[in-house]
């Protein structure tokens, strides 16, 4: 392997981009993700370090992802659809069975037209296990805190997204049923998950 590949897989450890940690409230394992870094490394070297040693952990039972997509920036932070297209068919089927829910935090609007555009095409199975999360807060209720660490940037954004209570608060922005956020002004005893209730 090239000195430049070594390298790049070294600042993946280093900024811990993918880290398998802590569980989610039903037991699996979770792989958390930090997307604002994908760009420090070349998309090679990403499936090298998957290849390596995230795969083979997962291969063997059940598991959860958060991804967080707080300050991810198409300009600059967002490494192209075809990348993250050929990350995913890098994973080996053995795996992508053992997802049982990947947690999207802090969604934007582009992202969210885009997998309820393209996701059930480009990302076949993966799009009905997707479940948006628009605060750290709801995230909480699905995963366990403790286990989980989460860059000081995302708490950070989350305190400015509360102090605006921005349309992303209440979910209003996708046609996706799996949204985690905080109930709108009506009470309602089904599950977040549920389309039953109306406001």
């Amino acid at each position: 392997m090239e000195v430049l590949d070594q390298e790049q897989l070294q600042l993946i450890r280093k900024l811990e981009i993918f880290k398998i940690q802590g569980t989610d409230k039903t037991g699996r394992p979770i792989l958390r993700i930090i997307g604002k870094l994908f760009p420090a490394v070349s998309v090679s070297a990403l499936k090298k370090f998957l290849e390596d040693e995230i795969f083979p952990v997962l291969e063997s039972r059940p598991f959860a992802v958060v991804y967080v997509h707080t300050g991810v920036r198409s300009s600059d932070d967002f490494p192209g659809i075809s990348a993250f297209k050929s990350l995913y068919d890098a994973v080996p089927a053995k795996v992508r069975d053992n997802l049982e829910a990947l947690y999207f935090l802090h969604p934007g609007l582009q992202s969210r037209i885009f997998l309820a555009t393209f996701g059930r095409v480009l990302f076949s199975g993966l799009y009905g296990k997707v479940r948006y999360v628009s605060r750290l807060e709801f995230l909480w209720t699905e995963v366990r805190r403790k286990g989980v660490e989460i860059p000081d940037f995302v708490y950070e954004y989350d305190e400015e997204m509360m102090e605006s209570r921005t349309i992303v608060d209440y979910g209003m922005e996708s046609d996706h049923p799996r949204i985690i956020h905080q109930a709108p002004v009506f009470d309602c005893g089904v599950h977040t998950y549920s389309t039953r209730c109306i406001a």
